[in-house]
């Protein structure tokens, strides 16, 4: 094993989150602010996830007053304190660029129903 793939292997997170493109997920954000420090929750839908290991990142998109806002974390950033997933999608897609282009009821992805 190289030096690097060990550097990045201490860096992971023990527990990371199982959920998928266009699932609604709420990401509970750590911000600083001078001496404090906040948790923030943007919740969305997750546009995509790309790349491997510690490089994992993942997007999501929301319509805050009709305009769309998408952020991109690290999966294993420290700074994500957590991802919970409010609603599992049903999806065919592993990107869901196309939902920048639509808007209201049509940027809706159906929910997954899941048998018990």
């Amino acid at each position: 094993m190289s030096i690097i793939s060990e550097i990045e292997a201490a860096q992971l997170k023990a527990e990371v989150p199982s959920f998928n493109t266009g699932d609604t997920v709420r990401v509970h954000n750590r911000i600083k602010e001078g001496n404090r420090e906040r948790v923030q929750i943007f919740e969305g839908v997750v546009l995509k996830i790309q790349g491997g290991g510690n490089r994992t990142t993942f997007t999501v998109r929301k319509e805050s007053s009709g305009i769309g806002v998408e952020k991109t974390w690290p999966l294993h950033s420290p700074n994500v304190e957590k991802v919970e997933v409010v609603r599992h999608g049903k999806v065919r897609r592993a990107k869901l660029n196309y939902l920048r282009n639509l808007s209201g009821k049509k940027a809706k992805v159906k929910e997954k129903v899941i048998a018990r």
